[in-house]
């Protein structure tokens, strides 16, 4: 039976309008984040259902208008689950704006989410109307209304994201997006906890910002971005509005940049003490949780989680006290890299990194990291890097200082051609490897080409100045 139109009750005073004739029991729970004063311009409006979880219909739209009756916008059901909007202002290689796929309803639970093609204005009433047909089984409703706060936030240099509406934004792209283009000075966002479902991407003109959680697991970043909706499968015929800026290789990163939870095109980075989690199931193609591609990105005490690709380096950057996990590669790219006092955590069979470094640039270089694995992944069923040496012809990963799990293959390493007399400039270096008790283990079935550091060596790559052409990425930006 259908339910007649719901009461409607928001996060705090904000303000309403609620049929006389509602009561608590009638229907579905509206909501928007807020407090006294108003709600986030970039706020999700939440619809809570009672009893069973909705469905999305295909026919019928949600609509937001100003106190005057303009259309501020339209959400149609038809195409929810494959809207098209532009984050984070994103710019093609050819100065077109990148419009990214993303699901502007989404359903998780009782509870259905609608987020809008963009920011609603300051100081400003709305309403809203749901149409029959959005979710099948229930009228709609015709009159919703709330309101977002007069001014911008004070601070510019220090925003706060919350999604119980508490800071400055409801979302973290809210608060990127408020970092004017061609930032010079410091930006801080702290982020507090709670879990934000969304796309989150830094244009390259906005340097300097320093994203910071309330700790893994409180702050999670999540979203089920990959190949098959925003990369090389899904744009294969793309147009010039779709390439990717800041292409190391021209043709293998035509359109791989865009299919991230987190990504970052700018410099000096940082993004500290939360969770960013790829949502994309297992074999649902390529997924990084995080992808950098410039100068001086710092990842610390992280959780990234994917499966394929969960890290993707650019440039040059730093991890460190962090938890990485995914099957595949899950830890590549172009970059200068140094991964410190990390645990890396295999989901699955598979391939911990893949180094595309040329003779210009270092690789990756782990140090004092500890490689585990999920229950059921093999014993030998893992291996520590591969490449594709007849293309990478001077890749690049060292393992210094690492406890790893019998999930590591005795060879150690995979390349492709398997063919050592191809592999003369790859460096697949190890040094002083033990098993998770500190027990030396015995590497004397490693790949041919594959060698052990000498203590010297050793104690050079694990610097991270040397390593990373100078930068010292625990010196903090100053003015």
């Amino acid at each position: 039976m259908k339910a007649t139109i719901p009461v409607l009750v928001m996060a705090t005073a904000l303000a309403l309008c609620v049929p006389s004739t509602a009561s608590a029991d009638d229907g579905p729970r509206l909501s928007v984040a807020g407090r006294t004063g108003g709600t986030c311009v970039d706020t999700p409006l939440k619809i809570t259902f009672p009893g069973s979880a909705p469905t999305l219909g295909t026919t019928g739209a949600i609509e937001i208008r100003r106190a005057d009756g303009s259309l501020a916008d339209r959400i149609e059901a038809a195409t929810a689950t494959k809207d098209k909007k532009n984050i984070g202002s994103a710019i093609s290689d050819t100065g077109l704006p990148h419009d990214w796929s993303y699901e502007s309803i989404m359903i998780d639970g009782q509870t259905a989410s609608v987020y809008p093609h963009k920011q609603l204005e300051y100081g400003q009433e709305y309403y809203v109307t749901v149409e029959p047909g959005v979710f099948p089984g229930w009228d709609g409703v015709r009159d919703w209304r709330f309101t977002t706060r007069k001014h911008q936030p004070r601070n510019p240099r220090h925003l706060t994201v919350s999604a119980q509406g508490a800071g400055d934004f409801c979302t973290v792209q809210g608060a990127v997006d408020a970092v004017p283009t061609g930032n010079t000075r410091p930006v801080t966002i702290d982020v507090k906890r709670g879990v934000y479902t969304e796309i989150v991407y830094v244009r390259e003109d906005r340097p300097k910002i320093t994203v910071k959680g309330a700790g893994p697991g409180r702050t999670v970043i999540r979203y089920p971005n990959n190949d098959l909706r925003n990369g090389d499968k899904a744009l294969a015929n793309g147009g010039p509005a779709d390439v990717c800026p800041r292409r190391v290789l021209e043709t293998s990163d035509l359109h791989n940049c865009w299919r991230q939870t987190f990504g970052v095109d700018a410099a000096d980075f940082r993004l500290s003490d939360l969770t960013v989690h790829n949502t994309t199931p297992d074999g649902g193609s390529q997924a990084e949780a995080f992808r950098g591609n410039n100068d001086r990105i710092a990842l610390e005490r992280v959780h990234l989680l994917s499966n394929q690709d969960t890290l993707r380096l650019q440039g040059k950057g730093f991890v460190t006290d962090s938890h990485i996990a995914g099957d595949t590669d899950f830890i590549w790219g172009t970059g200068t890299v140094l991964i410190q006092d990390s645990t890396l955590e295999s989901t699955d069979g598979g391939y911990i990194s893949q180094s595309r470094s040329d003779n210009t640039r270092h690789g990756y270089v782990f140090v004092r990291t500890k490689l585990t694995r999920s229950p059921g992944v093999p014993d030998a069923s893992v291996v520590l890097g591969r490449s594709a040496v007849w293309r990478f012809t001077h890749s690049q990963a060292v393992f210094i200082d690492t406890r790893m799990d019998a999930h590591v293959a005795p060879v150690g390493w995979q390349i492709d051609p398997n063919d050592c007399a191809q592999a003369q400039t790859a460096s697949m270096w190890e040094y002083r490897s033990t098993d998770l008790s500190g027990r030396p283990i015995d590497t004397s079935q490693r790949l041919a080409c594959s060698r052990q550091l000498t203590d010297a060596e050793a104690a050079q790559w694990r610097d991270p100045k040397f390593v990373l052409g100078g930068w010292d990425p625990e010196k903090r930006w100053t003015e």
